[in-house]
Parts: C-alpha cells; sequence; structure tokens
C-alpha cells in the first residue's frame, strides 16, 4: 500500500526529470529501431516503425534515428539494408515534416550505399539499389517542390499552386513526375520478378520482407498517376498535340506498367488484408479531348485498422514504469511470503482482515473495468471501421459529384467560346462599316479630282447613285444588324445568368441541371440558325461594298499610274547623267591607283622570287641535315647490335627460329621501303620524310634480327651457329656501308640496299632450317588439313553417336534388371557427351571461320593459315585428338557393356576427351577476339562438354557399385593369432600394391617424356617432377614484348602427340 500511495509522487518527479525521460525515450527508440532493422528475412513489424515515427513527431525530427541507423552495418547485410530502407520510407512518408531536411543531410550515405549494392551479383543487392535510387529521387522531389508533402496526399489546388501559371514549370514538373513514377515501378517489377524466378511465395516470410514495402510503393503510384493525369490535360490545353507525343508515349507505358501491377498485387494473399487496391480504366485517358477530364477518377487506396496483436517477445512491450523498481518488488515479495505462511498455519483469527477483502473487491472491479474497456475499444474500432468505409464512400460520391461539375464547366466553357466568336464576327462588321465611309469619302475626292474626264463623269455618277442606293440598304441592314447584336447580348446574359444558377443547383438537383443544358442547347441551336442567317445577310452586303471598293480602286490605280511613269522617266534621265560624271570619274581614279600598283607589285615580285630562291636552298640543306642525323642514329642502332654479338653476357639470351624467321621477314619488308624511300629522295630532294621512316624502321629491324640471330646461334647447331652469327655480322657491315654512302652528297645516288636483302635472306634460311622438325607438313596445304581434320572429327563423332545407339538396342536384347539400367544409364550420358562434343566442333569451326576472316585482310584463307602456321597446326592436333578420343570412348562402352572391359577404361577415356575439347577451346581462343560472342558460345559448349563428361563418370561409377558385390566382412569367429596372420597378409599385399602404383608413374613419367618428344619439345625443357614444359631454356626473351610464361600443365592423362600449348599458338 505504501507503493501504490507513492504513485502520484514518482509521476510528477518523473515529469520534472527531462533527463531521465530523454533517456527512456533514447531508450525505447533504440529498441525499436534495433527490433525493425534486422538482418532476419522476415518483415519489418508495423509496431516497432510505429514507434520510431511517434518518436519523430515528438522530437519533431529524424536526428535520434540517424544516429542510431548510421551505426548499422548496411554494406555488409543486403536483407539490413533492405529493411532499413523500407523503414527510411515510412518514416518519410508518416513521420514529421522536418524529417525530410534531416533524411536530405545524409543523401550521399544512400548514394553511396546504392552504388556498393548495384555492383555486387545479390538479388537483395539490386532491390537495395533500385530503393535507395527511388529514395533520393522521392526526397530530391519533395525539397525542391515543398508544397507537396512526401506522403504525396496534396489536393488539386495544391498541385495547382505548385505548377504554376508558367507553362515550362508545367513542362518540367510533369517530367520530375514522370521520372518519380519510373522509380517506383522499376522496384515494383523487379520485386515481382525475384519472387517469379524464386521458390518464395506471399504467404513465406522471405517473400512478405520483399512484399512489405510495395504498400508504400502502391501509396505513392496512385497520388503519382492523379498528379500526371492533371498535368497532361493541363499541358495539352496550352501546347500543340504534336509537340507532347513524348509525353504520352511515356505516359502510356506507365499506365499499363501500373495496371500490371495493381492487378498481380491485388491476386496477392499477403496484400488482401492490408491494402484495398484501386482499379485503374481499361485504357488511358485521351488528352486529346478535353471532356475526357471529367471522366477521370482519382483512384483512392485504403488501408483498413486492422487490429495487429502485439506479442511479449524479448521484453518489447514492456510498459513505462510509474513507480520505483525496488519498491515494487518489496511490495510484491511480502504478500507473496504472507501467502505462504497463511497456507502453511492458516490465516490469522480465523479469516481475512477488511484490507484482504477491501484489495480483493479492488482487484475485482478492476478485472471488470479491464474487461469492460477491451470491449469500449472494440465497439470504437468497429465505429472507426465504419466510419471510414462511410467516408471512402461519400469521398466517391464526392469525386462523381466533381466530375459532373467538371462536365458542365466544359459544357460552359464551349458556350462561352461560342459567344466570343459571334463577337468577333460582330467586331469584323464594325470594321467593314467603317471601311465603306472611308470608301464613301475616297470616292467623292475621286470625283472633285476627275471633273476633266467628262467622259467617265457620267459613268461614275450613275455608278456613285447606285453605290449610295445600295448603301442605304446596307444601313438599315446594319441597323436590323445592331438590334440583332443588342438581342444577342441580352440572350447571353440570360445565359450566363441560366449557367450562374446551374452551378448553385449542381449539387443537389442534377436531373433538373441536365434538363435545363438541354433547354439551353434547343435555345443555343436556334440563336445559331438565326446568326447563320445574318451572317448571309452580311456576306450579301459585303460582295456589294466589294465591288463599289474595285471600281474607285481601278480608277485610282489609274492615276497613280500614269503620274509614276511621268516621275519615273524624269528620275532615270537624271540618274543617268549623275551616273556618267560619276563614271567618268571613276574611271580616271582607277587608271592612275592601277599605275602605281603596278609598280609595286613588280619590286614585290622580284624581292619574293630571290626569298623563295634562298628558302629552296635552305630547306635542301636542312633536309640533308635530317638525314645525316637519322643516318648517324642508324649507325649507332647497328654498332650497338653488333657489340652485344661479343658481349658476354648476351650469351645466356636465346631465342627461337620462329622469332627469327619473322624478323628477318619484317627486315626484308624495311628494306623495300629504304629502296622506294632513296628513289623518292632523289627524285625530290626538298622532301626527305619517307626516306627517314624508312631507315628508323630498317635500322630498328635489321638491330633486331642480328640480335636474335646470335640469341638462336646459341641453341643451334656449331655449323648453323657459325653461320648465322657470320651472316649477322655480314649484315651489320653492308648496313653500315649503306648508310656511310647515304652520308655524303657525292655517294649518295649511287647507294644500294640490295647487297643488305642478299645477307638478310641468308639469315631468314638458315632461320628456316633451324625449325622444329615436328611441323613436316607442307605450307600451302595446311588451310586444306584444318578442314579435313574438322570434317574427320565431326564424322567420327557421328560415327560414335550410331555405334552408341547401335550398343543400346543390343543391350536391350541381351540384358534386363538391373543390368539393363545400368548400361541403359551409361550409353545414355555417352551419347549426350557425344552431342556435347559435336555443339563444341560446330562452335569451334564458327570461331575459326570468324578469326579467319577478320585476320586475312586481302589475302585468302590458304595464306593466313601458312601466315599462322604454328596456330594452324595447333588446331589440327587438337581435332586429332578430340577424334580419337570420342573413338576410344566408344570402344570402351562396347566392352563395358559386354563386360569384357573396365569401368576405368571408360573414366579413363571421358578424362581424355574433357582434356582434348580443352586443348581444342584453348586453340581456338587464342586469336579471337574476347568481346566475340561467338567465343562465348564456344567456352559454353566446353563448359557443357564437361558437365556431360562428369555424368559420365558418375553414371559409371554408379553402375560399377550396383553390380560389384562387396563381401560381408565377419571376423566373428576368429581367434587373436588368426586375426594377427590376416593383418599382416593384408599388409603384404598392401606393400605389393603400393609397389605396383610407383611402378606404374614411372611408365607414366616415361610415357610421358616420349610424348613430349614426339611433339616436338626438347626434354631439357620438360623440368622435372611436376610434368611443366616451357618453350625457353632460359628465362631470358628477345622478343620485343612481354609474354606469359609458357607453363604446359600435366594432364590428368597422357596426352596424344602433336598437342601445343597455349603460347605456342601465338
Amino acid at each position: 500500500m505504501n507503493s501504490i500511495k507513492r504513485v502520484p509522487t514518482r509521476v510528477k518527479s518523473g515529469r520534472t526529470d527531462l533527463g531521465a525521460e530523454r533517456e527512456h525515450f533514447d531508450k525505447q527508440q533504440l529498441n525499436s529501431i534495433s527490433k525493425a532493422i534486422t538482418s532476419a528475412e522476415t518483415p519489418v513489424k508495423e509496431k516497432h516503425v510505429r514507434r520510431i515515427i511517434l518518436g519523430t513527431h515528438r522530437e519533431k525530427g529524424a536526428y535520434t534515428f540517424w544516429s542510431y541507423a548510421l551505426g548499422f552495418p548496411l554494406a555488409s547485410s543486403s536483407i539490413l539494408s533492405w529493411k532499413f530502407c523500407h523503414v527510411l520510407h515510412k518514416v518519410l512518408r508518416d513521420g514529421h515534416r522536418n524529417v525530410l531536411q534531416d533524411c536530405m543531410r545524409h543523401h550521399s550515405s544512400l548514394v553511396e550505399i546504392g552504388k556498393l549494392w548495384s555492383n555486387l551479383h545479390d538479388k537483395y543487392g539490386q532491390l537495395v539499389a533500385l530503393y535507395t535510387k527511388l529514395l533520393c529521387t522521392k526526397m530530391e522531389f519533395h525539397v525542391k517542390h515543398s508544397e507537396i508533402p512526401p506522403n504525396l496526399e496534396a489536393t488539386d489546388e495544391v498541385l495547382e499552386r505548385t505548377a504554376g501559371t508558367d507553362i515550362n514549370n508545367v513542362f518540367q514538373l510533369t517530367v520530375e513526375v514522370f521520372d518519380y513514377l519510373d522509380a517506383e515501378l522499376r522496384l515494383a517489377e523487379t520485386v515481382i520478378r525475384q519472387l517469379n524466378t524464386s521458390i518464395a511465395i506471399s504467404t513465406l516470410t522471405s517473400g512478405q520482407c520483399r512484399l512489405a514495402p510495395l504498400i508504400q510503393v502502391i501509396q505513392d503510384c496512385s497520388h503519382l498517376y492523379h498528379f500526371t493525369v492533371k498535368l497532361l490535360f493541363k499541358l495539352h490545353a496550352c501546347l500543340p498535340a504534336d509537340t507532347l507525343q513524348g509525353h504520352r508515349d511515356r505516359f502510356h507505358d506507365q499506365f499499363h506498367s501500373l495496371k500490371t501491377f495493381f492487378n498481380k498485387a491485388r491476386d496477392m494473399l499477403y496484400f488482401k488484408r492490408l491494402i484495398q487496391i484501386p482499379k485503374l480504366p481499361d485504357s488511358p485517358p485521351n488528352f486529346l479531348h478535353a471532356a475526357s477530364l471529367a471522366k477521370h477518377v482519382k483512384p483512392v487506396v485504403v488501408i483498413p485498422d486492422e487490429y495487429e496483436p502485439e506479442q511479449q517477445d524479448d521484453d518489447d512491450d514492456d510498459p513505462e514504469p510509474l513507480i520505483e523498481i525496488s519498491e515494487a518488488s518489496t511490495a510484491s515479495i511480502q504478500p507473496q511470503q504472507l501467502d505462504i505462511f497463511d497456507q502453511t498455519f492458516g490465516p490469522p483469527n480465523g479469516g481475512l482482515n477488511d484490507r484482504d477483502l477491501q484489495i480483493e473487491s479492488l482487484k475485482l472491479d478492476l478485472e471488470s473495468l479491464r474487461a469492460e474497456l477491451g470491449r469500449v475499444k472494440a465497439e470504437a474500432q468497429r465505429y472507426i471501421t465504419q466510419l471510414k468505409s462511410q467516408i471512402n464512400s461519400l469521398e466517391a460520391e464526392l469525386e462523381e459529384q466533381r466530375a459532373q461539375k467538371q462536365h458542365a464547366l466544359v459544357e460552359n466553357e464551349q458556350l462561352r467560346m461560342e459567344l466570343e466568336a459571334t463577337r468577333r464576327r460582330n467586331a469584323e462588321h464594325e470594321s467593314s462599316q467603317a471601311f465603306f465611309i472611308e470608301a464613301e469619302k475616297r470616292a467623292q475626292a475621286t470625283e472633285q479630282r476627275y471633273n476633266k474626264m467628262k467622259e467617265k463623269h457620267t459613268e461614275l455618277v450613275a455608278s456613285h447613285a447606285e453605290l449610295l442606293r445600295k448603301s442605304a440598304d446596307t444601313v438599315k441592314m446594319l441597323s436590323a444588324t445592331q438590334q440583332t447584336q443588342e438581342e444577342v447580348e441580352r440572350t447571353k446574359q440570360q445565359l450566363s445568368f441560366e449557367v450562374d444558377r446551374i452551378k448553385q443547383e449542381a449539387d443537389t438537383k442534377l436531373e433538373e441541371q441536365k434538363f435545363e443544358m438541354e433547354k439551353l442547347k434547343r435555345q443555343l441551336e436556334e440563336k445559331m440558325a438565326e446568326m447563320m442567317r445574318i451572317k448571309g445577310t452580311l456576306q450579301s452586303s459585303e460582295k456589294t461594298t466589294e465591288e463599289m471598293n474595285s471600281s474607285v480602286t481601278a480608277l485610282q490605280a489609274e492615276k497613280e499610274r500614269l503620274m509614276r511613269s511621268v516621275s519615273e522617266k524624269e528620275a532615270e534621265l537624271s540618274c543617268l547623267r549623275q551616273a556618267a560624271q560619276v563614271q567618268q570619274s571613276s574611271l580616271q581614279q582607277e587608271r592612275e591607283r592601277n599605275s602605281r600598283e603596278l609598280g609595286e607589285l613588280q619590286g614585290k615580285l622580284q624581292e619574293k622570287s630571290s626569298q623563295e630562291e634562298q628558302l629552296k636552298q635552305k630547306l635542301l640543306e636542312e633536309q640533308f641535315a635530317l638525314l645525316q642525323g637519322t643516318v648517324t642514329e642508324a649507325e649507332n642502332i647497328i654498332q650497338d647490335a653488333v657489340a652485344k654479338l661479343d658481349d658476354p653476357l648476351h650469351i645466356r639470351c636465346t631465342s627461337s627460329p620462329d622469332y627469327l624467321v619473322s624478323r628477318a621477314e619484317a627486315t626484308l619488308g624495311s628494306v623495300d621501303k629504304v629502296k622506294k624511300g632513296h628513289a623518292d629522295y632523289l627524285s625530290n630532294m626538298r622532301d626527305a620524310g619517307g626516306l627517314l621512316r624508312a631507315l628508323t624502321q630498317f635500322s630498328h629491324l635489321a638491330a633486331d634480327t642480328i640480335i636474335n640471330g646470335s640469341a638462336t646461334a646459341h641453341m643451334a647447331p656449331t655449323d648453323h651457329a657459325d653461320r648465322l652469327t657470320e651472316n649477322c655480322r655480314g649484315c651489320a657491315t653492308q648496313s653500315l656501308q649503306f648508310f656511310r654512302d647515304l652520308k655524303s652528297k657525292t655517294t649518295l645516288p649511287r647507294a644500294d640496299p640490295a647487297s643488305i636483302r642478299v645477307i638478310v635472306q641468308k639469315i631468314l634460311h638458315l632461320g628456316q632450317e633451324l625449325r622444329p622438325k615436328g611441323m613436316d607438313i607442307r605450307q600451302d596445304e595446311l588451310g586444306d588439313l584444318v578442314e579435313k581434320e574438322m570434317a574427320a572429327t565431326s564424322a567420327a563423332i557421328e560415327e560414335a553417336v550410331r555405334r552408341i545407339d547401335e550398343m543400346m538396342n543390343q543391350a536391350r536384347k541381351d540384358t534386363s534388371g538391373i543390368k539393363l539400367e545400368v548400361n541403359e544409364r551409361i550409353l545414355n550420358s555417352c551419347t549426350d557427351l557425344m552431342k556435347a562434343i559435336r555443339m563444341l566442333i560446330i562452335a569451334s569451326t564458327d570461331l575459326q571461320k570468324e578469326i579467319v576472316e577478320s585476320g586475312k585482310g586481302a589475302a585468302t584463307i590458304q595464306e593466313f593459315y601458312v601466315r599462322n602456321s604454328r596456330w594452324t597446326e595447333g588446331l589440327i592436333s587438337a581435332a586429332k585428338a578430340v577424334g580419337w578420343g570420342a573413338t576410344e570412348m566408344v570402344e570402351s562402352a562396347d566392352k563395358v557393356v559386354l563386360h569384357t572391359g573396365k569401368y576405368e577404361e571408360l573414366i579413363v577415356c571421358s578424362h581424355e576427351i574433357a582434356a582434348s575439347t580443352a586443348q581444342l577451346v584453348a586453340a581456338s581462343k587464342v586469336k579471337a577476339d574476347r568481346n566475340s560472342k561467338k567465343l562465348s558460345v564456344l567456352q559454353q559448349a566446353s563448359r557443357h562438354v564437361n558437365e556431360m563428361a562428369a555424368n559420365v563418370v558418375g553414371s559409371t561409377r554408379t553402375g560399377q557399385e550396383h553390380l560389384e558385390e562387396k563381401e560381408t566382412m565377419d571376423f566373428s569367429g576368429m581367434s587373436v593369432i588368426k586375426l594377427r596372420k590376416e593383418e599382416m597378409e593384408s599388409q603384404v599385399k598392401l606393400l605389393e600394391l603400393e609397389s605396383q602404383l610407383e611402378n606404374e608413374r614411372l611408365r607414366l613419367g616415361e610415357l610421358r617424356k616420349k610424348h613430349y618428344e614426339l611433339a616436338g619439345v626438347p626434354l631439357e625443357q620438360v623440368s622435372e617432377g611436376n610434368g611443366e614444359t616451357s618453350l625457353l631454356a632460359n628465362p631470358v626473351t628477345m622478343s620485343p614484348k612481354p609474354s606469359k610464361p609458357a607453363l604446359l600443365k600435366k594432364p590428368a592423362l597422357a596426352q596424344k602427340p602433336n598437342v601445343y600449348s597455349k603460347t605456342t599458338f601465338k
């Protein structure tokens, strides 16, 4: 009882202690935020978000929310980031109005989170990237247009005020709303697409975690759709239809996407109890017809307020303590102790005292009051639901009344436009009357001026009298027209009065309004008919006026023409006289000026000719000086290359004959360019550019040939090495002699690089002789051989498939039961592997054709194969290996089915085929473009072959396990001595098997060495111990550009002959 008496004191002290209240608020917010934003794949609970939103209203901002939210590891968990975006979206929509400004301070953090998850391959990460982009777009839009709240619940008047009267602002606002709606729809479409492609459905927590944010998306989309329709109708009222064609197309796309989204969401069970999704019309509004705005109905989204049972989980709903915990605990312990005492010894005085009875009665009253309060709450909730449904129905009726009102306003606008057209026609009639008065004045003036024309005077008098009569008739008709106009004015006033009356009675008497509108339409049609009659009368009067004006104009034009002709003749005569005088004086001045300029130009011409001769001589000297400098630099390059021949450090450098041949061929080409440049320079010594470029290229290529020739000689036989070194020195000597001839003007004409060509050709022949002997195929047969081998491989695959089908049919006849099932599984997997290899051969052939077409240029296909002979031979060898592997697999499968072979042979053949196809893919990839689509197709086919080979191995091992019977090991009847003896025999057998295994490994190593010898790779290039080979014995290479180390990994099984490494094909 003491603790209960202290309750008011604690409440008063809690209210005064602001620090404790703030601490409790921060603790509550942290608890709600940490439970709402978790890494569990469950939807965010509404009660946690509701507390966070109430917290923003309490502190009038989102400072506390962001201070805790920034501590989450959003970059480590995509689900955590997704739920954070969901909570932020709800806080933006329903939080305090200052939340928007607080969130804009962290705009860059949202952008960084979106960029991070957009670069990662994660389903939730893709959703987070789209959600952050939507939130950034939302914040930017509402910061720019602060009149529209973040929940988009703005009236049409607010939208009109935001758009303004400037059509450019309306146009820009429409584009921004389009972008806003696009961001919403992209997020919704991505979520639904992921649900369609995954196992998750809307009834599971994983699906609900993705679908929960779409409730806010639906609310935003309904308002944005209404804003778009209003803005587009306003744009079409001010701009031509062609200008807004792009807007209409974009709206149609968004309309169909939004309708599809609403229909899919309406069918989901998750949304049916949480939100009422509106239905969009079957077709989008017609913006070209202004009356279609009256048919537009604003989509209304209804969120029913259902009671959400808040469970007590993890101290989530702990009430705010009003009394001190220690006192409350003491007060609760004491009655418990008293109850135990009473149960043991009985109550004192033989029963309950008055205080206990009072407490029990108070408890009963409290329970009844709680039950009553629950019933009142439930009843209030039902009343609220009913009132909301009534509000929704009233809002729908209000929208319908607004649509009817808009329709009446549109018809009123049409009537107003017709009245304005009538006014314009009356103004035109008044202007025609004024023009008639002016024409009459002109006729009188013409009559006074042309008194001398007696012959035409009588005709003019007669016509004038006739015109006066017609004018009187016209005046009468105009007076009648004025009376008609007054009647129209009175009718207009009556119509405006009727329209005002219709506006006042529109909400209460809709049927009377329709009747009055029909009556007004009939009156308007009668007035229009009367106006058409008046218009016909006015047109007849206009024709009469035009006839009179034409006669007067003709007379005045005749007089003006005569006067103009006289004045023109006089002016022309005076102009001719003045022109003759001016021309005579100008000719005299021109003659004097020309004589002076002629003398000056002759002096300048002589001076310029002398300067030109000096410049030509200077140009010749400069060109020859450039030639001497280039020749000197070329001599230095050749001398440096010759110096390396005797350099002890150069002895360690090696090079391949193939690279030497390519360098020698390039040098021969540069010799031809030098010869052509020398001839061009002799014919025109003012331009030495071609010779300079040719000399620069030749010096570098010749030095490269000399150095690589010496490096190749280090690995060549003695005879070839001596000849190659001697020719390299001769090439340097002839090159230096040619350069010395070029440096002197006297020996320049007879300088000839023919001797250099002879020496380089000798180096080329020696390099070709030093090539590996494994390439004995004629160069002109390479192209045909590639096609033959690829065709032979395809034929081998087809034959293998046919034989497997035959074996399948034979197995079905001869076997049954488990054996038939095993054989069918093995043969089916072999058939699938052969089909995959056939697709790989087709993809390799297509890629090979693409490589040849892109790399041959103007040459033929045969020339391309000859130019890339090493690559071509690699393709041939790989194709042979694939065909051989397919044939061996068929033989092994046949033996397994007939039970004359081993399952291990079939497994080995599968590995062999996988290795051979990988070699074919590597050979094809060497010269392919990385971005080639056919290369990606080939790689996909290679992966498919590996999968099928794995299936063969798996089915073979499974069948082997099914067919082989394992002995049951029963050692229960053996003694200790017998068990020891069996153990020793088992160890002996194990040692024998290990010895056999070691011997087989040595034999496999010898077989691989022999394989490398047959493939043309020297034995010293084979690394001991791991089966790796390199193309060069030493680490130094003479190639001008660095290349990757050519390591050939030891395959799982021995490879076939003539299989080259990847670097060999380059």
